[in-house]
């Protein structure tokens, strides 16, 4: 990340001047959707709920990131549970997002689809006005007040809460001691 942000201010510093072949190679190798990300990454720590985090693996690759959800209410309080998000190079696309962490939720399906951007879960569509901090509280909000039993992406585990809401809870703490500690 912060490789990336001082190469764009690097960059911006030289097409000021008449740089070598090289720096202006550089400076179009930088995408517009790197620099959008730059700046909303800038701002994510005062926007970013108390219970996740961001971390990115490759500091120069801002689209692929990867969030820790730390639910502390709810069935799902005292998981750590992984996604993966990648922006597309259509940044006013939906990112794809995917659970790493095997979990029994009735938006998150075994191969861990989520039940978020493309699906809707707030009841409104992508726009390009969305941004990132959007998808991290949505992800967020599937551990609590966005948990939807009545439109689910996996089916048996809505079903297994709507006949016997205690097993639920008891398997659901079963994946979180075998897969989200």
């Amino acid at each position: 990340m912060l490789t990336l942000a001082s190469k764009l201010k690097r960059d911006d510093g030289l097409k000021g001047s008449r740089a070598s072949a090289t720096a202006s190679d550089s400076t179009r190798r930088v995408s517009v959707k790197d620099r959008l990300l730059v700046k909303e990454v800038a701002g994510r720590e005062a926007n970013l709920p108390c219970t996740c985090k961001v971390h990115f693996p490759d500091p120069n690759k801002l689209h692929c990131f990867q969030l820790t959800a730390t639910p502390d209410e709810g069935y799902y309080q005292g998981g750590k549970f992984q996604f993966e998000t990648e922006v597309s190079d259509a940044y006013n696309t939906p990112p794809k997002v995917k659970c790493l962490t095997r979990i029994w939720h009735p938006n998150i399906t075994k191969t861990g689809e989520i039940c978020t951007v493309e699906h809707s879960i707030d009841g409104t569509s992508w726009a390009p006005t969305r941004m990132l901090k959007d998808v991290l509280w949505g992800l967020n909000s599937l551990f609590t007040r966005l948990l939807n039993f009545d439109d689910p992406l996996n089916i048996d585990a809505a079903e297994h809460h709507l006949r016997d809401k205690e097993d639920f809870r008891n398997k659901v703490e079963d994946y979180i001691k075998r897969y989200a500690r």
